[in-house]
């Protein structure tokens, strides 16, 4: 990836709807080099997908958590495929310092919660772990 093709992930990232014709006009390249470079990117995996993010109050009704996890020895990899099958995570971070991941988990009701937390607690590998509910965002973007 060079100059052009950061610049092009990064107007993306703050506005995936951008028209071709708006961010060509923007990067100062023609629109075809706008759309073969995002067929490349596309094709080589760098990008995805294309998404909708939500304020985190548009939906009230979901529970929002994160669970920071320490695993054992490791057993990483393990852990971690374990995770990525849990329908109550939204999302997987690896992370430095004192725990080994961040789990953001989303749930509708404080039950389910209690569920997930369970069924989380069981895999084999984590060492222990801390919850945190989420509460509220101050600052989106």
């Amino acid at each position: 990836m060079d100059s052009v093709d950061q610049q092009l992930i990064g107007l993306l990232r703050q506005d995936a709807r951008l028209t071709v014709a708006t961010l060509a006009q923007k990067l100062g390249v023609s629109r075809g080099t706008v759309n073969n470079r995002l067929r490349k990117l596309e094709d080589e995996g760098v990008i995805v997908g294309y998404t909708v993010r939500l304020r985190p109050d548009a939906q009230p009704e979901l529970i929002r958590a994160w669970m920071s996890i320490a695993v054992e020895g490791n057993r990483a990899r393990e852990v971690i495929a374990s995770l990525l099958g849990e329908p109550g995570v939204a999302g997987l971070h690896d992370t430095n310092g004192r725990w080994d991941l961040l789990a953001e988990l989303q749930v509708a009701h404080l039950g389910e919660l209690s569920q997930v937390l369970e069924r989380i607690r069981l895999i084999k590998g984590i060492s222990h772990t801390e919850t945190s509910l989420h509460l509220q965002t101050h600052r989106v973007g």
